[in-house]
């Protein structure tokens, strides 16, 4: 039988706190500097963000035009951080601006009539799928099972607000085996495989040794038109 130690610090987990995302010029602004390689952050973080950041740009600037044409707007926003097993944390920034599904919407929709619990939409998913997103996704490509600690459990997020309509919900899934994960996904429930995916975001990956810890952070942004 394997024991995993986990280490004191470990025993309270450290949330690292990103910005809100923001729109238009400020949402531009946080692109640039928590989703490009920047001088001071770590090699491993800049090299990470120099094979992502090309994900986030096209999503930034069509959130930008939405916001400059003053329409309601939708999007969803993935912050990660990795927590080694010794307890240091490394935040490696912006990892997507994608994808709202249409079974996400469909449960909101099913939430406003009182059918479904909104505030089920808090299970933070990873996995190694390297497909892109889609509208039309319900799952992830490949999510973990029993490489995560507990098996087949996703991680229950927190429920808050980083601003007035920005509902933020932060996980932190642990894993007992070496993986390199380059997918997440909000989900309804927490056990694998099931429920309905709000959000699913692919990104370069990010490799993960046994003991280790991705803290994921979503932001899901309403912006009203006028």
């Amino acid at each position: 039988m394997n024991v995993m130690v986990i280490p004191a610090e470990r025993i309270s987990v450290k949330v690292h706190e990103w910005p809100v995302p923001g729109q238009g010029p400020r949402l531009l602004w946080n692109v640039i500097i928590y989703g490009f390689p920047r001088p001071g952050l770590p090699w491993a973080v800049n090299w990470w963000r120099l094979r992502n950041c090309r994900r986030l740009l096209l999503p930034a600037l069509r959130i930008a035009l939405a916001s400059a044409l003053r329409l309601p707007h939708v999007y969803g926003a993935l912050w990660l951080a990795v927590i080694r097993r010794d307890g240091q944390m490394v935040p490696y920034g912006l990892a997507s601006l994608r994808v709202v599904t249409n079974a996400g919407v469909a449960y909101l929709v099913d939430a406003m009539q009182n059918l479904v619990e909104p505030e089920s939409l808090r299970y933070h998913g990873i996995g190694t799928g390297t497909a892109a997103e889609a509208v039309t996704d319900t799952a992830l490509g490949a999510e973990l099972t029993t490489q995560y600690s507990p098996d087949n459990t996703r991680a229950t997020g927190t429920l808050g607000e980083a601003a007035a309509n920005v509902f933020r919900t932060v996980g932190t899934n642990t894993v007992d085996a070496a993986v390199t994960i380059s997918e997440h996904g909000i989900f309804s429930q927490a056990t694998v495989p099931g429920g309905t995916l709000l959000d699913r975001s692919v990104f370069a990956g990010i490799a993960l040794a046994s003991g280790d810890s991705l803290q994921s952070t979503y932001d899901l942004t309403f912006n009203a038109g006028g």
